[in-house]
Order: structure tokens, then C-alpha cells, then sequence
């Protein structure tokens, strides 16, 4: 199941990624976390005190993941036709969690006890010729390619606001959890995810973070309805682990706290994955970016990349 975490800056979604990576972890799980936004803090979040990770960027390696992923594919001819929406066909390479290929192998390692992989900082060399969608791209592909079984878990924090729908990535995941404060700037980006999602038939749902009572409980009650999953009170844990004083493992978090992370994965479980619609959404936007700007960059019919009788899942890996 691939999970996305999203919401206004500053709500908390990185914090939450990493309890729910870390949590899904500890009971055994196969998980993949993923940092997708332009703060790079998910390894940091996840207990990762040793420096800078060493983990190759996704975003600055995606010539190389694009001929990797390409494989034998007769509909791609080389990697500038390959662009981000670019979907999987017959004899384009699929990935398994954290299998033995060349992606995971070298983009993946182990931030506390969670693998994670990272799409990298907006340097200065990005500056006023690109932006942050262009490194996302490699995550896009890599979701795109994977076939991920049931009690696996991918989980990704995404970048703040609703920046997330200015490219195709958001239709990626089986479920969206939005982190919203109770606070009128908290539940603003929830409403722009959710009209923007009902569009598409995306999941959503809202975690209430940093709750400190009955009244900011209410408050959330009455600004997202039945969207509101439900909510996190403000953590002493959390703060101790952002000081760098936490007990290593989640025994100590506070209750209330313990039970949203378990309501969150009873939530996601309860998702079944529907391959079909999930390619479907892969190839919508695929023809909308060829339409909007990359047939004229490449100078080719990107529509011609699609394989209509190819849908990923299981049966595929065959």
C-alpha cells in the first residue's frame, strides 16, 4: 500500500510520516519511507543522528532510474522520450519492495530502523531554471514501476500546501492522509486537497494533530466533517524526540497518540488496492502532460508509449 502524508506547512506531516513508518517497522512490517519534500527532514525525523545520510538523491540520478526502468520497452525509445508520467509496459522493468535491483540497492538506506529513500534538496544549481516537481520525478517513476503486495507499505512525505497536484504524483498512492492543526490556516489546505480530490476519486483523510483539547477536537469536527480519521493530542514524546532526548523506541508515546497510529494502519489496510484504476490514473496524466508540453520538448507522440493491453500488479511480474 503506498500511503502519502500531506498538509500545511509546519502541521506536522514529516513527524507523523516517520511515527508511522516508524510504527508500521516495529511490528515487523516490510516498509519503504520516502522523503518528497523540498525540506529534506524525514531521516532526521525518523532518528537518524549520524550526519548526512548516505543515500544517492533520487532527484539528481533519473537519466540512470530511467534507463534502468525503461528495460526493453519498444515504446520507449531511450531515456530523453522517457518523461516522469511515463508508464510501465511489456518489457519495462517492475520492482518489488525493496528488492535486489539496482534502484533499491543503491537509493535506499536505513534511517534509524526505517529504509528510506530520498529525492534531494533544491540546490543552488536549481535555482530560477527548475523546480522542486522536476526532482519529484523520480519518485513518480519509481511508484509508477513498483508492485507492491498486500501488508507492504510505502509511506511518503510530500511537500507542504497543495503543491502536490501541480504534477500527476498525487493519484499515485491508495490513500492521502491530511495533517491538519485546529486552526483555520490548518484546515485550509483540506479543502483545496479535497475538492482537487473528489475530482479524481483520490482517498482522503484527516489526522487533527497537536489537539490540546475538547475544543480544537470540535473545532476539527466542525470544519472537515467526516473526513476528520481521527487525531493526535500535543506530544511531549515528540517534542523530547525533536531535542534529541527521546527514548528510542514508541512504548513511551502517549496513548491517545499510539491509537491513531493504529487507527491510521486498520485504515489502510481496510483500503484494497485496485491496479486498474490505479494505472488508469497513471495514464490520464501521462496524456495530459504529452498534450500540455512534452510532445513539443521531445519532438514525439508520447500517447504512442502507452500499452493499452498492460496493467501492473502481480500478474505482470510473470
Amino acid at each position: 500500500m503506498r500511503i502519502a502524508f500531506v498538509g500545511k506547512g509546519g502541521s506536522g506531516k514529516t513527524t507523523l510520516s516517520a511515527l508511522f513508518s516508524r510504527h508500521l517497522a516495529r511490528s515487523g512490517a516490510p516498509v519503504l519511507a520516502i522523503d518528497g519534500d523540498i525540506n529534506q527532514h524525514l531521516a532526521e525525523a525518523l532518528g537518524h543522528d549520524d550526519g548526512p545520510l548516505d543515500a544517492p538523491p533520487l532527484g539528481t540520478h533519473l537519466d540512470r532510474i530511467k534507463d534502468y526502468l525503461r528495460g526493453g520497452n519498444p515504446r520507449i525509445a531511450s531515456r530523453e522520450a522517457m518523461i516522469k508520467t511515463t508508464p510501465p509496459g511489456r518489457g519495462s522493468r517492475l520492482l518489488r519492495l525493496l528488492g535486489d535491483d539496482e534502484v533499491h540497492t543503491r537509493h535506499v538506506r536505513r534511517a534509524g530502523e526505517v529504509p528510506l529513500m530520498v529525492t534531494g534538496e533544491f540546490d543552488e544549481s536549481d535555482l530560477g531554471v527548475a523546480c522542486y516537481h522536476s526532482k519529484l520525478g523520480g519518485v513518480e517513476l519509481y511508484l509508477s514501476h513498483l508492485v507492491d503486495g498486500p501488508g507492504e507499505y510505502v509511506v511518503v512525505d510530500m511537500t507542504a500546501g497543495a503543491d502536490a497536484f501541480a504534477s500527476g504524483l498525487f493519484t499515485r498512492f491508495d490513500l492521502t492522509f491530511l495533517v491538519a492543526e485546529p486552526t483555520r490556516k490548518g484546515v485550509s489546505v483540506y479543502r483545496q486537497y479535497r475538492d482537487h480530490a473528489q475530482e479524481f476519486g483520490i482517498r482522503i483523510a484527516v489526522v487533527g494533530n497537536k489537539v490540546t483539547g475538547e475544543d480544537d477536537l470540535l473545532f476539527l469536527k466542525e470544519q472537515v466533517g467526516d473526513d476528520l480519521l481521527t487525531h493526535l493530542v500535543h506530544s511531549p514524546w515528540v517534542r523530547s524526540a525533536e531535542q534529541g532526548r527521546a527514548e528510542a523506541g514508541l512504548d513511551t508515546l502517549e496513548p491517545t497518540n499510539r491509537h491513531a497510529l493504529n487507527v491510521l494502519r486498520e485504515t489502510v489496510d481496510s483500503h484494497p488496492r485496485d491496479w486498474a484504476a490505479l494505472h488508469g490514473h497513471a495514464v490520464e496524466f501521462h496524456l495530459r502532460n504529452a498534450r500540455a508540453w512534452a510532445d513539443a520538448t521531445t519532438g514525439l507522440d508520447l500517447a504512442t508509449q502507452v500499452d493499452p493491453d498492460f496493467v501492473p500488479g502481480p500478474a505482470a511480474l510473470a
